[in-house]
């Protein structure tokens, strides 16, 4: 990603496509354990559930995973829809190449792309997802993001990232030295949670974005923002 769309709170390692292979992978192994451990898996499982209450195609749901990472939230839907009528595809979307790559190795269906300007057709997915994504922009580029996720989405769009506190910030550093992460992953933990928001301040983002959402708190110092495109009915 160029400086001119980044958040202007310090350098995360993952912004830069010069980081290293094995670090990328040992960074994202880092946060995908995060995710488990420490409720990002389950907030996005949250959002998911919520946009599609009450639908019923009749074919397999698609949800697209913009920010991907290593593709454990992905791949993780996706196991967990197999029991359920129809199912879910999951199309995993990142713009580090090694990313894609690890997706890939997940069989996941993975991309490489923009999130500013993603590479499909307006409706072309039933539910978008940004995990962990919006905090590594500053606040222009996170509202493209978002009118982006907005076009792409048939059905609803879920927005999980992490809510900024003094506790959250300590205790990311602790766990990171506890649970031994890569030093880039304790530096970067930090760093995110500097970059997090509010409540108030996602829900102000969103409304200039144009899109009526709820934000919703959750377990693990995570937010969650929820909404139907419209014309989405359950």
């Amino acid at each position: 990603m160029t400086r001119q769309v980044l958040s202007p709170i310090g350098s995360e390692a993952l912004d830069s496509p010069a980081l290293d292979p094995q670090v990328t992978r040992a960074t994202l192994a880092d946060i995908a354990r995060s995710n488990l451990l420490f409720g990002g898996r389950s907030a996005v499982v949250y959002g998911v559930s919520r946009v599609t209450e009450g639908n019923r195609p009749d074919r397999a749901l698609t949800l697209l995973d913009v920010g991907a990472g290593l593709g454990d939230v992905a791949h993780y839907l996706e196991r967990g829809w197999r029991g359920r009528r129809n199912g879910l595809r999951a199309v995993a979307l990142d713009w580090h190449p090694e990313a894609v790559r690890l997706c890939g190795e997940r069989d996941l269906l993975a991309v490489q792309g923009d999130a500013m300007r993603l590479p499909l057709a307006d409706r072309s997915v039933d539910v978008a997802v940004a995990s962990q994504l919006l905090h590594h922009f500053n606040r222009p580029a996170a509202i493209e993001v978002v009118r982006e996720l907005d076009r792409v989405a048939r059905m609803g769009v879920v927005i999980a990232d992490i809510r900024r506190s003094r506790l959250a910030a300590w205790g990311i550093w602790i766990a990171a030295h506890a649970l031994r992460y890569h030093r880039v992953t304790r530096h970067d933990g930090v760093l995110s949670v500097r970059r997090g928001y509010k409540r108030h301040e996602l829900s102000e983002l969103l409304s200039d974005a144009g899109v009526d959402a709820r934000v919703s708190r959750r377990p693990g110092f995570r937010l969650v923002a929820t909404w139907r495109v419209n014309g989405a009915h359950g």
